[in-house]
């Protein structure tokens, strides 16, 4: 039952609705709870983003699926590993340093894009903060789990797909 309706566009379109569902959670958590997003936070909306529209450009364009599922776990990894690098700098925040550090469009802003790239992934004193949880995880903890599940999705329906011609 599931198989049918996740085959052809469907599935491709359900992950893309699913990543910009996390970003609109991101944003509700944001306003709701008062939290100021720090850049790894950002990096990861941005990532989420990223994904959602792989998929929706594969359900638009359902051709050389295999190309674009590599590009959607690929993406997915990617988003991983920025998810674990923000729980490394949460779990190791006795070593950060204390100062919020500068903002995320500062840096855009005053410094080359490499250099605030560089800054962005480095993390600051406000990427070390565990502001909000549910159910004991924090939010890069849940990313790094929601992020995995898309880079399975994405292989799981390029297996579907692959036997079936959209």
């Amino acid at each position: 039952m599931l198989n049918k309706i996740l085959i052809g566009r469907t599935g491709y379109f359900i992950g893309f609705v699913g990543c910009f569902a996390l970003v609109g959670l991101a944003l509700w958590i944001q306003t709701r709870f008062g939290l100021e997003p720090c850049p790894l936070c950002i990096s990861q909306r941005i990532v989420f983003m990223s994904l959602g529209v792989l998929f929706l450009v594969a359900a638009l364009l359902p051709k050389c699926l295999k190309v674009q599922s590599i590009l959607q776990v690929l993406t997915a990894m990617g988003g991983a590993g920025v998810a674990i690098r923000h729980w490394w700098i949460q779990a190791h925040k006795e070593e950060m340093i204390a100062d919020c550090g500068v903002g995320f469009d500062y840096m855009f802003e005053n410094f080359p894009l490499q250099k605030a790239l560089t800054l962005v992934f480095k993390g600051t004193g406000d990427c070390a903060a565990i502001d909000w949880t549910f159910l004991g995880l924090t939010i890069p903890q849940m990313s790094l789990i929601a992020f995995v599940g898309f880079g399975v999705y994405a292989v799981y329906l390029l297996k579907l797909n692959s036997k079936k011609s959209i």
